[in-house]
């Protein structure tokens, strides 16, 4: 089914069908009427020589010179050759559809002047899988994300270098291949292609996305270690988090009592303390403040998805232009530095959970570091350095980016979101958790291979994938190869996805 555009109700998940499944996508014809309504008024502005930023004017500090008619259409190339100043490796092909559809619904509001022909151009090689190549580094994160975004537009004049059909070619070579014109840039259209917080907004829909299922999985994961620890299970009941009322903890507390259901810890047959450490009765309280940071974050970033990220902004029914600071990416920074540092606190407690596993002292029983042969093999030891040293790396990557400006422009703008550094730790981060839950998993896995009760339905669902991809360590071996497997199946949702035919959506 064909996503429209529309400038309003784009989802996370609809960055995610279009970034990473190609889903097609087409203009709502009443966003076409608002593309050229506003244009129409841009054309008469500019006839009339009304003075208007980034059209007729320099930009940044040169906002003060105003151009002369023969420069207005040559401005803009210059625009964006001069923007396209980003550095490092390409960035993923995902990342660059996901802005691509961000900005053709920004276009889609009918706010920004450019032509239809910029919108049009931009849907087909979406839908052609036509993709620029983009730097990784460089955006500041207002003026949008001005460097990774003219890479993009340079495409508009058939030049920079894309990539289609798996092979990267030069930009005009794409196009022509996948029968696409080449557009050109005229007055404002090169400035509405780059100037808004697309790219760091879209990395952040698909963070989101991501993510969501990694806490999933961290719910899992708890209960495993849970089970195997004889854990008191009281402090899950669901009145205890209803009288409080953290939306996040209940469905924590929820997902958990589900996944142990028909064991025998649920069912009260395994002797467990009177109270246990944090680390087991607060997992719903830690891991529902995380859910409640994604929602938050869930929320800014969709409201940027659909709203006119911009500067200047056109009022076509008011025939007026305002001048401000709609790209600023301060909005979706601030929320994603805190999904960013959610995603680490609930890491450092998967860590707590495993040391638990291995610590003879706090394991209830269980043998040390999970080896049935103590002193001649290790077992699992090593297993949590390899955690720690992941959550050290987050811990120190989960220092918030929006707090970090750094003025620019010889100070016209002289606050920044540093959004796009944000988004990329934030990748950074997810990728250390994959390891750090694998690792805590797999440990789960092998305490319970030395319980003999019976475990709940959604935990020994999640055993028996674990034991698909990693035998239980009867003697030592070398353990890089089943830490890699375990991150690459927390990776893959394999055990989310079984778990939940089992016992349904822990939504």
């Amino acid at each position: 089914m064909t996503l429209i555009i529309k400038g309003s109700g784009l989802t996370i998940e609809d960055i995610v069908r279009v970034a990473r499944n190609k889903q097609k996508v087409e203009l709502h014809p009443e966003a076409v009427d608002r593309i050229n309504a506003c244009r129409t008024m841009l054309e008469k502005k500019i006839k009339a020589h009304e003075i208007m930023y980034g059209v007729n004017t320099g930009i940044g500090e040169f906002s003060e010179v105003v151009l002369s008619d023969e420069q207005i259409e040559d401005f803009q190339k210059y625009l964006v050759y001069n923007h396209a100043a980003g550095i490092g490796e390409p960035m993923p092909i995902d990342w660059v559809r996901g802005a691509m559809l961000g900005r053709i619904n920004v276009l889609a509001h009918g706010n920004s002047g450019c032509r239809l022909e910029i919108a049009q151009t931009l849907v087909e090689m979406l839908n052609k899988g036509v993709t620029p190549s983009v730097c990784t580094k460089g955006s500041v994160g207002a003026c949008g994300d001005l460097a990774p975004m003219s890479q993009i537009a340079l495409l508009m004049l058939g030049e920079g270098k894309a990539y289609y059909k798996d092979e990267l070619l030069e930009g005009k070579e794409a196009l022509d291949r996948a029968g696409i014109p080449v557009p050109g840039l005229k007055a404002r259209d090169g400035l509405a292609t780059i100037n808004g917080s697309n790219v760091l907004t879209a990395m952040s829909a698909l963070f989101l996305y991501d993510t969501n299922k990694w806490v999933n999985q961290a719910e899992i994961a708890a209960a495993m270690s849970l089970e195997a620890l004889k854990a008191n299970m009281r402090p899950y009941t669901p009145k205890l988090h209803e009288i409080r009322g953290f939306a996040g903890a209940i469905r924590t507390a929820k997902a958990i009592n589900k996944l142990i259901e028909g064991g025998d810890l649920k069912e009260g047959k395994v002797k467990c303390k009177v109270q246990d450490a944090y680390s087991m009765r607060s997992t719903p309280q830690v891991i529902g403040a995380a859910h409640d940071a994604l929602a938050y974050a869930r929320s800014q970033v969709e409201i940027e998805l659909n709203g006119v990220g911009d500067n200047p902004v056109f009022f076509p029914q008011e025939n007026m232009q305002l001048s401000g600071a709609n790209f600023q990416g301060s909005p979706v920074s601030l929320p994603m530095d805190m999904a960013g540092a959610a995603v680490t606190m609930v890491s450092v407690m998967s860590e707590r959970r495993m040391n638990r596993l291995n610590n003879p002292a706090l394991s209830v029983g269980l043998p040390a570091f999970l080896t049935k042969g103590a002193g001649m093999f290790s077992g699992l030891m090593l297993s949590q350095y390899t955690a720690d040293m992941q959550i050290v790396e987050q811990r120190i990557l989960s220092m918030p980016a929006s707090i970090q400006s750094i003025p620019a422009a010889a100070d016209q703008e002289d606050f920044v979101s540093m959004g796009m550094n944000t988004a990329l730790k934030n990748f950074q981060i997810l990728d250390n958790a994959y390891g750090i839950l694998g690792i805590e998993i797999m440990a789960a896995a092998q305490a319970l291979d030395f319980r003999e009760y019976k475990f709940g339905k959604g935990v020994t669902k999640a055993k028996e994938i674990v034991r698909k991809y990693v035998d239980f360590l009867d003697i030592d071996r070398p353990l890089y190869d089943d830490h890699n497997k375990m991150k690459e199946l927390v990776i893959s949702c394999e055990i989310l996805n079984e778990v939940e035919k089992v016992v349904g959506s822990l939504e």
